[in-house]
């Protein structure tokens, strides 16, 4: 499976409703360490489909930063069911990332 890019239009039926873990990462383009992360959140979607894996740009999305508190990224997000289940903040390896997810 690939990466979601999920906007505030899609939010609701990607993951409000998802009948899987959906993990998100929020990011921007400028960030350093979100683009150091980014290849990894990729090889975990593309090995994955027990879960959902997305991304939020941080910039395009300020809603949903907002609505998260997103005040450093890169933030990894895991939801299920419509509620958070873990988070982190900052790069982290693969195990790591595979971690939060329940």
């Amino acid at each position: 499976m690939s990466v979601l890019h999920i906007t505030k239009n899609n939010f609701q039926s990607e993951v409000l409703e998802s009948d899987r873990p959906v993990l998100i990462d929020f990011w921007a383009s400028w960030c350093g360490p979100c683009r150091m992360v980014a290849p990894i959140i990729e090889e975990i979607a593309a090995e994955n489909d027990r879960f959902k894996v997305g991304k939020i740009d941080v910039d395009a999305e300020p809603e949903l930063a907002a609505q998260f508190r997103i005040m450093s990224i890169p933030t990894l997000i895991v939801m299920q069911g419509g509620k958070v289940v873990n988070q982190a903040i900052g790069a982290r390896g693969k195990d790591d990332i595979l971690s939060l997810i329940p």
